[in-house]
């Protein structure tokens, strides 16, 4: 769609007519000319009609410099197609458990029993693809815990990494506090105004290692503004073989510490998610994409292409032209002036 940046300015297109109607006219001035009679190279410019027909020419070409001069100063412009503008999204950190008690097969997925670890990549492969505009970054933990992936908005990668993780990567136990940590530690590098901070920590059991508390880990994600989404991830009952014949019932989570997951999630403003089972795990994960919704893009946004260098050019163009015209007819009027007095 074409439009003028500034119609206003068309207003000056009478502008010449009205300064020539109001303007008092210029006094003639007399130029000393010499009559050469027989001189066919003169007659055309002594003749009167041959006059008129000149000034038209740069009449007309005077105006028309003038409209494109004005339709210049209107600034045309092509304005294109709407277009959606992405704005700058959270960053969400995703701490994942390693720990051998990952290992423990009591979720189903695709109708057959897997541990905790792949029911966890599973539905966090699906989360991490529905968080387009988000930097995501990946935090393994286990005894220790590491930055797999730092921030970045590469959600292909991050599912790469996630999924290339196994049980025992990072040790045996089970550092929570050690894991928050690295995410506050991730968050204070980043630019205060880069948007929300959000970190996702799954684990199944409780704190057994690491050199920092997880409250005293929570108290310093809080500080920094870094709110913690917990999830106790594990079954309630599971059936295994007694040792006596038979089968029996067991807790698998039993060594899961609800009470300071519970206690992390409210010091930072975030809330605690139980899951029992694949499905309750997919619903977690989808309530926090509620609770953190993906920034939608703006739409109204058309981009918008000036053209007023076109019509200027002419207009110059034909100044130029109507100069160099005017420059070389003097020239040769000129000369055959002289030559005229030399040859008499």
């Amino acid at each position: 769609m074409w439009s003028l940046a500034w119609p206003l300015a068309l207003l000056a297109l009478p502008l010449p007519l009205i300064l020539r109607h109001f303007l008092p006219e210029a006094k003639g001035l007399s130029e000393a000319g010499l009559r050469v009679p027989n001189v066919d190279s003169f007659s055309t410019l002594k003749d009167r009609s041959g006059r008129e027909q000149l000034l038209n020419w740069r009449f007309w070409l005077a105006t028309i410099a003038w409209l494109l001069l004005v339709l210049a100063a209107a600034r045309p412009e092509r304005i294109g197609e709407e277009l959606d503008v992405p704005v700058a999204g959270r960053n969400l950190m995703l701490a994942v458990d390693l720990s051998g008690s990952m290992d423990q097969k009591d979720f189903e997925l695709g109708g057959r029993r897997v541990d905790r670890l792949t029911a966890t990549k599973a539905v966090a492969s699906d989360f991490i693809e529905r968080r387009e505009g988000d930097r995501i970054g990946l935090i393994l933990f286990g005894e220790r815990a590491y930055l797999q992936v730092p921030l970045t908005l590469d959600r292909e990668t991050v599912n790469i990494l996630l999924m290339e993780a196994f049980i025992g990567l990072a040790g045996e136990k089970t550092a929570i506090g050690d894991a928050i940590t690295l995410a506050v530690r991730r968050v204070h590098e980043q630019e205060k105004d880069e948007g929300d901070q959000v970190l996702v920590l799954l684990t199944d059991g409780a704190n057994t290692a690491g050199e920092v508390q997880p409250i005293k880990a929570a108290e310093l994600a809080q500080q920094v503004g870094l709110r913690i989404y917990t999830i106790g991830i594990g079954a309630e009952q599971l059936e295994v073989a007694s040792l006596i014949g038979g089968r029996r019932r067991i807790n698998p989570s039993a060594d899961l510490d609800e009470d300071t997951l519970t206690e992390i999630a409210a010091l930072t403003g975030g809330r605690y998610f139980r899951a029992t089972d694949t499905a309750s795990l997919q619903d977690i994960y989808k309530l926090v994409d509620e609770l953190e919704p993906v920034e939608e893009p703006e739409s109204g946004f058309r981009p918008v292409k000036s053209y007023y260098f076109y019509p200027l050019a002419a207009a110059v163009g034909l100044v130029i032209l109507m100069s160099l015209v005017s420059l070389l007819q003097r020239l040769a009027l000129r000369w055959s002036r002289e030559v005229h007095v030399n040859g008499s």
